[in-house]
């Protein structure tokens, strides 16, 4: 198989999705200003006819429903060594937990590292399923997204657990 990409609508918009092979390469909100460039998406296909599209618009739909906290869809990325040391970082954090980028930078051995953490946050391919929304700024300031605020604040609720939700007065 070669590159192909597809769009779907979703709870947050029309979400680009690219397929390397048997793998997600790409995950990208409208708008958002690291998207490949048309002619590095290959052919557009039909999210039913792909297996791979299928797999993730499904696991995608049973996220927003609130039904699924892990992708199992394969995903790839291909940055250099310290952004799949951060993507590798962002795929460890649980479901409903916020992390800073500080916190990231000093999981590396090196609290100094906080801007190219939010570099290579802000450049992650695989958004949603490489979970890079779950970082924060400092004192858990919503800042950095690629999709933008707004959408970054529709996923942190999503993943809210009900204790902390029902105690929201707004």
């Amino acid at each position: 198989m070669s590159i192909r990409h597809t769009v779907i609508d979703s709870k947050v918009d029309s979400l680009l999705l690219i397929a390397d092979g048997d793998a997600l390469a790409g995950l990208y909100f409208e708008g958002y200003r690291f998207t490949p460039s048309l002619d590095g998406l290959g052919s557009r296909v039909g999210a039913g006819s792909d297996p791979v599209f299928a797999q993730a618009a499904r696991e995608l739909a049973e996220y927003f429903a609130g039904e699924r906290r892990v992708f199992e869809v394969p995903a790839v990325t291909a940055g250099d060594a310290m952004q799949e040391q951060i993507w590798a970082r962002l795929r460890e954090i649980p479901y409903g937990e916020r992390v800073t980028y500080g916190d990231i930078a000093i999981g590396l051995g090196d609290r100094s590292l906080s801007q190219l953490v939010g570099q290579a946050v802000g450049r992650n391919p695989v958004s949603i399923m490489i979970p890079c929304h779950r970082v924060v700024g400092a004192g858990g300031k919503l800042t950095g997204f690629g999709g933008g605020l707004r959408r970054k604040q529709i996923l942190l609720e999503l993943e809210e657990p009900d204790e902390v939700r029902g105690s929201r007065l707004f």
